[in-house]
């Protein structure tokens, strides 16, 4: 079963986006569905946020 995880800076809980490690991203408010993404694309989306700070 995949660990979702939600962002320390997320202000409402009921309402954000969640990862979890080699599966995707989901919506909170609709777990059902998810964006596959793979561990390459996803070190590539945190190393561009970082830069971007």
């Amino acid at each position: 079963m995949a660990e979702w995880r939600k962002s320390t800076h997320s202000a409402n809980a009921s309402a954000c986006v969640e990862v979890a490690v080699g599966i995707g991203i989901r919506d909170s408010k609709a777990p059902a569905a998810h964006v596959e993404v793979g561990t390459a694309a996803w070190t590539a989306f945190l190393a561009g946020v970082t830069r971007e700070g």
